[in-house]
């Protein structure tokens, strides 16, 4: 997979789908009735702590700091072994280290602390969707959905549905993608993935639609300017394909998307 303009198309940017803060009010213990969030106001001094570690943490993780933000992340835990945002960013940072079991510990970790977490089980079920474990992933991306307080739904109905298309179920992922879409109009991961499956099922003016938004705008790229192509070519509109065409080769030019259209190898 290739990097264009900061996102992976074919499949998808990892770091797009992880969680862009880590920090912040715990929600992982309830106060003396069971029913108040732990706020800053009355978490106890062993949280607190542990909360600005993450905080310190969760910078460094986003400057690609991971070994200092996993020094920070233990100090957290030894000031509150059960803080469950440690274990929810440590699995991030193992995520990005390629340290897949470990990743898949830390997140199990959270989940059994704090089961409400819709963040982690997003991340947890990506993980596991990478791993090929696709029924198990699936439970974690419901079970991320059905938080009524979570604010992440469009990108977890778009990892959903890349997921599924992968476990071979594609009327679910286009049904996924296309509610991601309803959600999150702008994002062009999704709307990529969505014209993806319609041209494979062969409704390629409702594809046309998502490519021609894509590729009049900045964030075409080679894949979304070939599957355009493609699209195009099966319509007959021949000036549009030519259009697209140029494009590809004018920015492009070592692609190999460009010497698939230049051989004509529509099909492959």
């Amino acid at each position: 997979m290739r990097v264009v303009k900061g996102f992976f198309w074919g499949s998808l940017c990892l770091g797009f789908l992880l969680i862009a803060g880590c920090a912040g009010v715990d929600s992982s213990q309830g106060g003396a009735s069971g029913l108040d969030l732990t706020t800053q106001s009355d978490e106890p001094d062993v949280r607190k702590r542990a909360r600005l570690r993450i905080e310190l943490a969760s910078g460094y993780f986003e400057q690609g700091q991971t070994t200092i933000a996993l020094d920070e992340i233990k100090q957290a835990l030894v000031s509150d072994p059960n803080y469950a945002p440690a274990y929810g960013l440590r699995g991030l940072v193992y995520m990005r280290l390629a340290e897949t079991r470990l990743a898949e510990e830390s997140f199990r970790k959270a989940l059994q602390i704090n089961s409400r977490d819709a963040n982690v089980a997003h991340n947890l079920g990506w993980l596991l969707c990478q791993q090929g474990k696709y029924a198990d992933a699936l439970i974690l991306f419901s079970q991320a959905l059905a938080n009524p307080n979570y604010g992440g739904k469009a990108r977890t109905l778009m990892t959903q549905g890349i997921c599924q298309a992968r476990a071979g179920q594609p009327a679910d992922a286009e049904q996924s993608l296309t509610r991601s879409l309803e959600l999150d109009s702008s994002n062009p991961v999704t709307a990529y993935n969505l014209a993806r499956m319609l041209y494979q099922r062969g409704a390629y003016m409702q594809a046309q639609l998502h490519l021609r938004r894509l590729n009049n705008g900045e964030l075409a790229n080679a894949e979304t300017l070939w599957l355009g192509i493609k699209a195009e070519n099966r319509l007959g509109n021949r000036i549009a394909e030519r259009q697209l065409g140029d494009q590809l080769k004018r920015r492009y030019p070592q692609s190999r998307e460009l010497g698939l259209y230049e051989r004509g190898a529509f099909d492959e």
